[in-house]
Parts: C-alpha cells; sequence; structure tokens
C-alpha cells in the first residue's frame, strides 16, 4: 500500500488536478492543447536532451536490458496490428494506428516520475538511455508501416523519403540527436546555459501530466472497447512481462531490469492519439485506449513494483 500512496498515487494525482481543472472549473482545451504542445515541442526534448548529454554512455547503454524492452516494444506492436485486423476486423490503416497504441508506452511522462520516486534519480540513467531510442522506433516502424499501407502504387524510394522527413520533423528525435552528440564531444555546459536548460527540463514531466489530465478529461470512452481493452492488455501485461522475462534470463542487473520494466509498464501515451490524428484513422480507439490504459495502470503499476520490489 505505500508504493501505491508514496509513489504512483502522487503522479496520477497531478494528472487528476488537469482533469478536474478542464471537467469541474472549465479550463479551455487550448490551455491544455497549449501546455501539451510546450511540454511534448520543447520542454520535453530539452529534457531529454540534458538527460541523455549526461549519460554515461558505457555504463547505461546495455544492449541486454534494450533487447528486452525493445523485443516487447515489437512483439506488442504485432500484437495490436494483427489482432486488430485478424481478431477485430479494422482496416490496415487502422491496424497500424492501433499497433502504435499498444507498443507505446508512456515512459517519458509516467515512467520517469514513477522511476524517480520508486527508485531515486540516480536509477533513471537507465530510463534515459531507454528513451534516446523509444520515440525515434516507434515512429519509424509505425510511421513506415503506415506508408506502406496507404502506399497507393507509390514507389519504394517515394516512401522512404516520406517516412525520413516526418522522422527529421519530430522534436523528440531532434532533442535526442542534439543529446547524443553533446555527449560524445565531452564539452562542459557553460553555467548560465545548464541553469537555463535545468529551468526548462525542471517543467517538462509536471506540465505534461496536468496537461494529460485535460486532454483525457475531454476524450469519451468511445470505439469499440474489446479493442481498446486489447490494446490496454498488450500495454500493461504482454509488454513489461517479456522485458521482465527476457532481462531476468539475461541476468541484468536490479536498476536495469527496474527501470526497464517500469517504462514497459506505462499506459499508451498520448503519442498514440497524435499519431492517429495525423493519419485520420482510429482516433475514438487511441484516445479511449490512453483514457482507459492510464486509469488501468493506477494498479497495474503497482503490481509491477511490487514484483520488482
Amino acid at each position: 500500500m505505500a508504493i501505491l500512496l508514496d509513489v504512483i498515487l502522487p503522479v496520477f494525482l497531478v494528472i487528476g488536478f488537469g482533469y478536474a481543472a478542464r471537467r469541474f472549473l472549465g479550463a479551455p482545451d487550448s490551455l491544455f492543447e497549449g501546455a501539451m504542445g510546450f511540454a511534448q515541442g520543447f520542454a520535453f526534448p530539452v529534457l531529454l536532451f540534458r538527460g541523455i548529454s549526461r549519460l554515461d554512455l558505457a555504463q547505461t547503454f546495455d544492449p541486454f536490458m534494450l533487447t528486452a524492452f525493445y523485443t516487447g516494444v515489437v512483439v506488442g506492436f504485432f500484437a495490436g496490428l494483427f489482432g486488430a485486423r485478424l481478431i477485430f476486423g479494422r482496416p490496415w490503416p487502422d491496424s497500424v494506428a492501433v499497433a502504435f497504441a499498444a507498443a507505446f508506452s508512456n515512459g517519458g511522462l509516467l515512467g520517469l516520475s514513477i522511476t524517480e520516486r520508486a527508485y531515486g534519480t540516480p536509477a533513471l540513467a537507465y530510463n534515459f538511455a531507454i528513451l534516446a531510442f523509444h520515440a525515434p522506433f516507434i515512429y519509424l516502424i509505425a510511421t513506415t508501416a503506415m506508408e506502406i499501407v496507404r502506399a497507393g502504387g507509390r514507389s519504394l524510394g517515394a516512401t522512404v523519403l516520406e517516412v525520413a522527413r516526418a522522422m527529421s520533423r519530430n522534436p523528440i528525435l531532434i532533442g535526442i540527436v542534439l543529446g547524443a552528440l553533446w555527449n560524445v564531444t565531452g564539452l562542459a555546459m557553460p553555467g548560465a546555459a545548464a541553469s537555463a536548460i535545468d529551468l526548462i527540463a525542471g517543467t517538462a514531466i509536471p506540465t505534461a501530466l496536468f496537461a494529460l489530465g485535460g486532454i483525457i478529461a475531454a476524450y469519451r470512452p468511445e470505439g469499440d472497447m474489446r479493442l481498446v481493452l486489447w490494446v490496454s492488455g498488450v500495454s500493461l501485461v504482454l509488454h513489461p512481462a517479456i522485458t521482465w522475462g527476457l532481462g531476468l534470463g539475461f541476468g541484468l542487473s536490479e536498476g536495469a531490469i527496474r527501470s526497464a520494466v517500469v517504462m514497459a509498464a506505462m499506459a499508451p501515451g498520448v503519442n498514440a492519439y497524435v499519431f492517429a490524428s495525423m493519419y485520420g484513422v482510429a482516433k475514438r480507439v487511441a484516445a479511449t485506449a490512453v483514457l482507459v490504459g492510464t486509469a488501468a495502470s493506477i494498479l497495474t503499476a503497482w503490481g509491477w513494483l511490487t514484483v520488482l520490489g
């Protein structure tokens, strides 16, 4: 119970404050859309830049940890894709958006917050190592899959170019790449610049959590609830179970397996709705999966933290 009250509940209370502000206090949608735009488009890339620029790459980029986590991502993506197509009969473009939701755990917001509260700030080094590939990897496979199913006779070269163009505009990817480049230079960040980066980075998670609450409040539980439950099960149970099992099999350190499983065990992120909106497919399913998964993850995260110790 202490895990639930001391670690998990404060994170979800911030989401709840945003939800209450939208639902009961009449805060406009533009407030939350603007806050999320700032968080995802600027503050969170700065947070990733800071975290990755300071990583000890040799110590935290454990290939076995990354294999354990991203094997779960790939299995989750295809479970979402073929589940939506073969079990629920959705069109291929819808199925790709569903697969994105199943694979994209909200590690950047919920995962970082819960890991830090449960295991302390030093534990986040492994989280940042995972996040260095998280958004680029899933956007790459999902965008590629979507461009293939929507190609309509377009050449392979044109499809590849469209994927590259979409990836190059992603602010998360830009923050990750810049952080990695700064890391390998070995240069020290000037004091004033480091302080400014710290100020911006410190706003990323609370702003995004608050905005997430307001955005969720605007959703309505709609769409195929059986498919939503399928997505939530893949995201909250299958992905972390694969990561945990492979982590134990690989003999990962305690810190590595804790960070990897917590990151894997988070609900579908709001990027699932963003991706679905980009292509105009399966938006209701994606939005409802974020809502249902986030609510359910209060209990499933408690369960996984209990397993991890």
